[in-house]
């Protein structure tokens, strides 16, 4: 969410600053050159001063021509700027350097037709960084009894004045490459602030939908609505659990509770047994419901106890805990014909031992009760990138693919195993007690039949 939220924020900051930033760099060459003009407007009338009284004609002996160009060479020789006054049919008063001469066509030419007609220039076209060799050209009229004489005429290189603007420009550019700097930095503290309780949250979510109920928010950051829904959020889990542990308890208590008086019918059912004659169909019958009957309610008990029962998480070599367990089961197997084996390398975990090896045994049992005689259980153990996995392949008639997605449901069994002995809460249990101890259980097709059954549990310690 934050690589979504962080570019259009940084986009929106880029744009505000772009919009303010345009606008004030023009603003600024524009400024840098009308201190130019009006510098070149003072220097033009300073000159049709001198010019207004200068006699017309080539007279050498004129002193106030000599003056004129006097100036306009000192002027041009102290700052490299051309000026001349010219009169109006463009001939020369006076003029530096000598070999310059007015422009035929252009802006000079336009700057020196608007000078006659008695308007100095004001509005010169804007002068840009990148213009090479463009210049800056000024004309004011020369008045003399009314009457528009002559013309005073300037013809400035830009270095300067482009120099300046791009300073300006580059202060601008550092201004706001220093305020982009610091809203991206606001940017991602905002963001961490906003989205630091959604993540809380969401973790806290992920731990309660993986069974460990008691994860809750600290209400301590971010928005108000944030923390009043962090608050809402930890009483909904509390209710929960409450819940939850109100059904865990009634699910225990009634099992418990129902075995003495199912121990005491079963005994009463072998007292009238004694009576009736040996081989009795329906007398067997009922045993038979009876002892079914005491499995359901010891597994339901047992399913009670792995919900509720918290994890001793130890460092195992769980290659070494799967051997023993399929020692144990070899003689059930051999029995039946199963031929039960494997690859039991040592690979070590984090796991309660024996809750692993209660699941282990759930499923061991649920491989060995559908694998015909003449196939075989295999228990394989590895490890695989962050987890171990100990994988239990059998030869049976495997699932089909929608009774597949249905295993590990509460007394779920397929129709075709009905005949099996069993309650359906093996796996169940089997389940609850892995993810008690952030481990779990997948299942999936073994070719060319079968299950394959894959318990997971963690290679690195809570937290680690």
């Amino acid at each position: 969410m934050r690589t979504r939220l962080l570019p259009l924020l940084i986009v929106l900051m880029a744009g505000v600053l772009l919009a303010l930033g345009f606008p004030l760099a023009v603003s600024i060459a524009a400024a840098q050159q009308q201190r130019v003009v009006v510098d070149r407007i003072d220097d033009t009338v300073r000159f049709a001063a001198l010019a207004q009284f200068v006699t017309k004609g080539p007279s050498v002996t004129d002193e106030r021509r000599s003056t004129l160009q006097e100036q306009l060479d000192r002027y041009y020789d102290t700052y490299g700027i051309r000026a001349g006054v010219f009169e109006r049919e463009m001939d020369s008063m006076a003029r530096a350097p000598q070999t310059w001469t007015l422009p035929g066509e252009g802006e000079g030419h336009e700057a020196f037709e608007e000078a006659l007609t008695g308007r100095r220039s004001q509005d010169p076209p804007q002068v840009w960084p990148w213009q090479r060799g463009e210049r800056l050209v000024v004309a004011s009229p020369v008045v003399r009894d009314g009457d528009v004489v002559a013309v005073v005429f300037t013809d400035s290189p830009t270095g300067q004045l482009r120099s300046r603007v791009l300073r300006g420009w580059l202060l601008i550019a550092a201004g706001e490459s220093a305020a982009m700097l610091l809203a991206v930095g606001a940017a991602f503290r905002l963001t961490g602030w906003v989205l630091r309780p959604v993540r809380v949250l969401d973790a806290a979510t992920h731990d309660i939908a993986t069974g460990r109920m008691n994860s809750r928010v600290a209400a301590a950051g971010g928005p108000p609505e944030l923390r009043r829904l962090a608050r809402s959020f930890n009483e909904m889990a509390d209710n929960v659990e409450e819940v939850l542990e109100q059904q865990r308890a009634f699910v225990a208590d009634a099992s418990h509770q129902l075995r003495n008086p199912l121990a005491a019918l079963l005994l009463r059912i072998e007292l009238l047994a004694l009576e009736l004659p040996e081989g009795n169909e329906e007398i067997a019958s009922v045993r038979t419901e009876g002892k079914r009957l005491a499995q359901v309610l010891d597994d339901l008990l047992d399913l009670a106890l792995a919900e509720h029962a918290a994890a001793d998480l130890q460092l195992t070599d769980i290659g070494e805990l799967a051997a023993e367990r399929v020692a144990a089961w070899r003689p059930l197997a051999e029995g039946k014909g199963v031929l039960l084996g494997g690859d039991t390398a040592p690979v070590t975990a984090w796991v309660d031992p024996v809750a692993l090896s209660s699941a282990l045994d759930a499923v061991i049992d649920n491989a060995l009760k559908f694998t015909p005689r003449g196939e075989s259980v295999a228990v394989d153990v590895a490890s695989n990138g962050a987890a171990s996995t100990i994988v239990v392949t059998d030869g049976g008639p495997g699932l089909t693919d929608e009774e597949l997605s249905r295993i590990g449901d509460r007394f779920w069994r397929s129709g075709r195993h009905q005949n099996v002995k069993g309650s359906g809460l093996g796996l169940s249990i089997a389940r609850a007690l892995l993810t008690a101890g952030g481990g779990s259980i997948d299942y999936a097709h073994h070719e060319p039949h079968g299950l394959s059954v894959t318990v997971r549990v963690p290679r690195t310690p809570p937290g680690g």
